[in-house]
């Protein structure tokens, strides 16, 4: 009798597995996008232009999808720690692996430099001046590579910590809204640079979605489930096209930063994109297979130098001229690239992960 009163009072726990299988999606994305190597608007055949563009928007969605599954994980966690025992272990967990990888960057890239300048390369400013070089490398890398984000993201947890008390009041969302609604004009009216490491603030209202969205769980997932598939997958392309139309235009118009993240109508794809993700929920191959729990935050440390220094010395001997490829040609080779670093990347995070290294990969 007391074993059955137990079971009967004892909470539900809920199933959040679908927040992996959208994780590992979303690395999938942003390792496919980092992996291009036809410069966007390249080709003049209308038919070639659209497809390359929907190839690229198909994959935008992943960076806002990441701060909307980062807000959800952490609400929890706001509840169980203080604003300072939360960032300590954030930080300790985040950042010790973020600056070792950033390391090892550098000091590849500066053997590589160096090497260059063996074989009668320029001199340049790793020789004459090799602190300055250094710090440079390391600035450049921190602020314009995709590491940024990792630090993007701390500080973004940070100002949700620092107005904790109005995490749940949807006009402290309305506000952070705003925000990102800013960076979306300022695309066209370009009153500030419009790279990623200008959209300090951009991005906060998508962690505090996520949050948000941890809260009223059940009404959301009940809401979504309503829905027919056939509409939210009627919606999820049209929202994809109305996204590449946008893209076009921009590259028309002659703006650089045409497949900005914070486009409106990519935030726009990107939050039914969630929807849709939800919707399907977990996929046990990709849980199964790909361990996206243990496997995500190293691909991501890693894919990087992958893509910058391990891609370059298979394809750079194969002296491909990339502004001739047709566009099927890009699409082959983007292909292969991606394969080729999502399998190095998880081979190499899945190895460290077993050893004494396992920190440096976010185990």
């Amino acid at each position: 009798m007391d074993i059955e009163l137990t079971n009967k009072t004892q909470p539900q726990k809920k199933n959040f597995n679908f927040v992996d299988t959208i994780r590992c999606i979303s690395m999938i994305g942003i390792v496919m996008e980092h992996c291009s190597m036809v410069p966007s608007n390249h080709y003049n055949r209308l038919f070639d232009r659209i497809t390359e563009t929907s190839i690229i928007q198909s994959f935008k969605f992943s960076t806002i999808a990441f701060f909307l599954i980062g807000g959800f994980l952490i609400n929890h966690k706001f509840q169980e720690y203080t604003p300072g025992q939360y960032l300590k272990n954030r930080f300790k967990k985040t950042i010790g692996p973020w600056l070792f990888w950033i390391l090892i960057f550098i000091a590849l890239t500066t053997l590589d430099r160096y090497i260059a300048y063996t074989k009668g390369g320029d001199v340049g400013q790793l020789v004459t001046e090799p602190f300055k070089f250094i710090c440079m490398l390391f600035f450049r890398i921190v602020m314009f590579s995709p590491y940024w984000f990792i630090l993007n993201f701390l500080i973004c947890i940070s100002i949700l910590l620092v107005f904790k008390k109005y995490l749940y009041n949807i006009w402290f969302g309305a506000i952070l809204s705003l925000f990102s609604l800013f960076y979306s004009i300022n695309i066209y009216a370009g009153w500030i640079e419009t790279t990623h490491t200008t959209a300090i603030l951009g991005f906060v209202f998508y962690l505090w979605l996520g949050v948000y969205f941890n809260k009223y769980y059940d009404k959301v997932i009940w809401l979504i489930n309503a829905v027919s598939w056939s509409k939210i997958v009627i919606i999820t392309i049209i929202s994809l096209a109305i996204a590449v139309a946008e893209s076009s235009y921009l590259n028309h118009i002659g703006i650089e930063d045409a497949y900005n993240t914070l486009r409106l109508s990519n935030i726009v794809y990107s939050l039914i994109m969630f929807v849709l993700l939800l919707k399907i929920g977990n996929i046990n191959w990709l849980q199964q297979n790909l361990k996206p729990r243990e496997t995500t935050f190293g691909i991501y440390l890693l894919h990087i130098i992958i893509i910058d220094r391990g891609l370059p010395l298979i394809f750079q001997p194969l002296k491909l001229n990339v502004l001739e490829f047709t566009i099927w040609q890009d699409i082959g080779t983007l292909m292969l690239r991606f394969l080729i670093t999502y399998v190095t990347c998880f081979l190499l995070t899945r190895l460290i992960g077993r050893t004494k290294m396992k920190w440096a990969v976010g185990n």
